[in-house]
């Protein structure tokens, strides 16, 4: 079975945005920690940090005050997605 075939409608439509190229400019923060979070482990930290596990990569991510992702954040989220195996579609 495929990582992504327990996926919702909205979740496969976050990740199609976060795999595009070019990079889309709005994947909220909100839209992509529903997807990591039903793909991963995602934690919180007080200070607004954000550590995601997705297969045997973790990272640390700080969105600031930002609502969405910057290219920076995409193009790492899209390494460990394909990593783990949601980019095979």
């Amino acid at each position: 079975m495929e990582p992504q075939s327990h996926l919702t409608s909205h979740h496969r439509s976050t990740l199609q945005h976060i795999l595009q190229h070019p990079s889309s400019n709005n994947v909220t923060w909100q839209d992509a920690l529903s997807l990591l979070d039903e793909a991963g482990t995602v934690s919180i930290g007080r200070n607004g940090e954000i550590t995601l596990t997705l297969g045997d990569e973790t990272e640390s991510f700080d969105p600031g005050t930002r609502k969405d992702l910057d290219v920076e954040n995409l193009v790492d989220l899209r390494r460990m997605l394909a990593g783990a195996g949601f980019a095979g579609r």
